[in-house]
């Protein structure tokens, strides 16, 4: 029997990840290979991003998708990647029918369009841009919990077709851009205490899978308000995670952490897997990274 695929919440980073050798580049470049060794390649994916967020809930189903430059300031060579990727209306409607057996109302509209917090990560797992994406985007006042249940919804979906969950682990630009640190380069220093303790924290309850605890994470976590102003770029993680969780409710299902990484002190660019695929995923990258 095929290894089930397993959920991932992926730190995608700064855009300049599509273009500066980093370790977390690196690891895309090998998920994506081990994903296709250990699960087969996807028939679809279905994408959840910090960077394209709306009011509600809402699904792309354009057949195809034009690469979407969301940033301004960085070189001209970052302007000219492109990541024009397939898209799937067929599976878009077949989410669009899952969340609504759930009783979430999610429009699905004919229109495409890849943030860079989906196109700077696959373009490194499937650089050919043959796997076809559906956009769901992030519903502004979603909680937590809301989102974890959505990605329970998700596994009415066939099983060749992976949900991801992108943003970053941590995300306080204001202590990376107003402390000098971007100015001074300074990617590879010590990690801040604040940092280590809220990544510990999701680690520990992650991998133990106490969801209600993470569901609570912004007055349970250490330096949660610190470690996330704004929480666009964590919460695609409950996505993820309800979409690898059993359904046996409450029945723990663990995470598994495939990467861990820090740039500048303070921007985590941890990944998890979820669900019974990942333990099978987390040991191939282990052992492509030893050969």
């Amino acid at each position: 029997m095929a290894t089930p695929l397993a959920p991932l919440y992926i730190s995608h980073g700064s855009p300049m990840i599509a273009i500066e050798p980093s370790p977390t580049q690196k690891f895309l470049k090998a998920l994506g290979p081990a994903i296709d060794a250990v699960c087969g390649r996807p028939r679809a994916v279905l994408v959840m991003s910090a960077h394209t967020m709306a009011r509600g809930a809402v699904l792309l189903g354009a057949s195809r998708h034009h690469t979407i430059h969301d940033f301004g300031g960085f070189p001209p060579a970052l302007y000219e990647l492109r990541y024009d990727a397939p898209g799937d209306p067929a599976v878009a409607q077949m989410a669009q029918t899952c969340l609504a057996q759930a009783g979430f109302d999610v429009p699905l509209l004919n229109e495409g369009g890849l943030d860079h917090g989906i196109w700077t990560a696959l373009m490194h797992m499937w650089p050919q841009a043959d796997i076809p994406v559906v956009p769901l985007s992030l519903p502004a006042s979603a909680s937590p919990e809301a989102l974890w249940r959505m990605g329970q919804a998700l596994k009415g979906l066939p099983p060749d077709v992976l949900v991801i969950g992108t943003g970053s682990l941590t995300h306080n630009l204001r202590r990376v851009f107003g402390s000098g640190r971007l100015q001074a380069g300074l990617v590879d220093m010590p990690e801040d205490p604040e940092s280590a303790a809220f990544r510990q924290w999701v680690l520990e309850h992650a991998t133990a899978g106490d969801w209600s605890a993470l569901w609570d994470y912004r007055r349970q976590a250490p330096y949660a308000v610190e470690m996330h102003p704004t929480d666009e770029h964590w919460r695609p993680f409950y996505l993820a995670a309800g979409a690898g969780a059993s359904r046996a409710e409450p029945e723990p299902q663990a995470a598994v952490r495939l990467h861990e990484a820090v740039e500048f002190g303070c921007l985590a660019l941890d990944a998890y897997a979820f669900g019974p695929g990942a333990a099978a995923l987390k040991t191939a990258l282990l052992t492509a990274r030893s050969a």
